[in-house]
């Protein structure tokens, strides 16, 4: 099979993407995605996502993580979709798309995307780290000096350790300013660092207010691909409107044989 993808990155996360809304694609084969984003034998990727059609958004996402295991939402996959939609005519300036954790709303100006994530009303804090789901599970654990810590092997313990085989993602955060914080992310699926995750800046700006580190409700969040905003509202407990704005870039087009 020739294989038509073109590569996104969100700060620095990348993607495989195929419009695959001729449903050309084999979705159940799990090698052939893990193939596509091994970094020495295929394209390379943190993940893989496929456009899709459907009947009431403008299209569908389905994502796959990097070992060839379709997988819970991606916030900076989910800006990358949006600038891969407009990039094939799909959408211009305004976009709403189903994702497997439900309908998303976003707003794309040049390579910016501002992507609407889903309300968060449970927060777990205990008192060395936080927890929560953005679309994925994440583990939020401030440390000090974070530009020297071991994020894979720390959060490869936690991971494992911690949250068993299911597993999480797991966010340590450096604060660096009144609403700004460093962040770096391990991610399951890809089981090592990567250079952002969009759901991961998601859940730590919202457990840093939650916590009270941070009285803001627009936080910047600085990540080793670059920097991205997240911005919502609190209604009691419910964290709502929040939105991860960020670049989503295409890096080339191509077509591999598989």
């Amino acid at each position: 099979m020739n294989l038509l993808f073109y590569k996104y990155q969100g700060t620095g996360n990348d993607f495989v993407m195929i419009d695959n809304r001729s449903s050309i694609f084999p979705k159940n084969d799990t090698k052939l995605v893990n193939f596509l984003c091994n970094r020495r034998f295929g394209i390379g990727a943190d993940g893989l996502i496929l456009l899709e059609n459907d009947d009431s958004t403008d299209f569908k996402m389905v994502y796959y993580n990097a070992d060839g295991n379709e997988s819970s939402m991606c916030g900076n996959g989910g800006r990358c979709i949006v600038a891969f939609a407009k990039f094939l005519g799909i959408i211009t300036k305004k976009t709403t798309f189903i994702a497997v954790d439900g309908l998303h709303y976003a707003e794309v100006e040049d390579d910016i995307v501002n992507l609407q994530m889903q309300d968060v009303n449970t927060i777990e804090v205990f008192d060395q780290y936080s927890f929560l789901n953005t679309g994925s599970p994440h583990h939020v654990q401030l440390v000090n000096h974070l530009e020297d810590y071991n994020v894979k092997e720390n959060g490869a313990r936690l991971r494992y350790g911690k949250y068993g085989k299911t597993g999480s993602n797991i966010n340590f955060v450096e604060q660096t300013g009144d609403d700004s914080f460093a962040v770096r992310t391990y991610e399951r699926g890809v089981e090592d660092e990567t250079l952002a995750c969009g759901t991961g800046v998601t859940a730590v700006a919202i457990a840093m207010n939650k916590t009270k580190v941070t009285a803001s409700k627009t936080i910047q969040l600085k990540v080793l691909g670059g920097a991205l905003e997240v911005s919502f509202e609190v209604d009691n407990d419910t964290y709502k409107n929040i939105f991860l704005k960020g670049p989503a870039k295409q890096v080339f087009e191509g077509k591999i044989t598989c």
